[in-house]
């Protein structure tokens, strides 16, 4: 194997893993997850059925990604933040999994402690979601989200720090500007 999981973890069958990942203590891959190279899943994660998750993601204690809810390259979840995938649900009416809804989570977004990611949504790339935050929108690339609802309180660059007024990281000197058609783009920076 060229990626580790701990003896108390489950790895259902048809389940691949990337080369370099780590699934720590007390965790559970469900048939049909993909998981991509490099990524790192704390301890009492669960990956429900057929859910891809992509390259370098980090997915701390406590959180379960169910079935309709894909992660692409970088993704941070934070501990015990919640995804959810049914509108409406009832314990008497399940749908399964034909009546999932999709979330999507771009590219280097990070969603914070106890978060709560309500479906049927997209997080677009290098978004941040505040810890404790309830996302029941669809989120902007580099917008910083909080509260409940979340609402847009500023920006945040790649590397995650919050920009200023100017649009401009104060600690890697990125610099971008708000298009129409593209939203937020980088003008300058590596």
């Amino acid at each position: 194997m060229d990626y580790y999981v701990h003896e108390s973890s489950y790895i259902d069958e048809d389940v691949q893993i990337g080369e370099g990942t780590k699934i720590w203590h007390f965790c559970h891959i469900q048939s049909g997850a993909r998981i991509g190279r490099n990524c790192t899943l704390g301890q009492n994660v669960n990956i429900s059925n057929r859910v891809k998750i992509g390259d370098r993601c980090k997915i701390q204690n406590n959180v379960s990604v169910y079935e309709g809810v894909e992660l692409e390259d970088g993704v941070f979840c934070g501990p015990s933040m919640v995804f959810t995938n049914d509108l409406t649900p009832r314990a008497e009416y399940p749908k399964g999994s034909a009546g999932y809804k999709r979330t999507l989570v771009r590219s280097g977004a990070t969603i914070g402690a106890n978060a709560t990611i309500v479906c049927n949504h997209e997080l677009g790339k290098y978004c941040t979601i505040a810890a404790g935050a309830v996302v029941t929108t669809d989120v902007q690339n580099h917008a910083l989200m909080a509260g409940v609802p979340a609402r847009q309180i500023g920006w945040v660059c790649e590397c995650g720090q919050v920009l200023d007024e100017e649009l401009c990281c104060p600690d890697c000197e990125r610099k971008y500007v708000l298009t129409e058609n593209e939203g937020m783009r980088l003008i300058n920076g590596v």
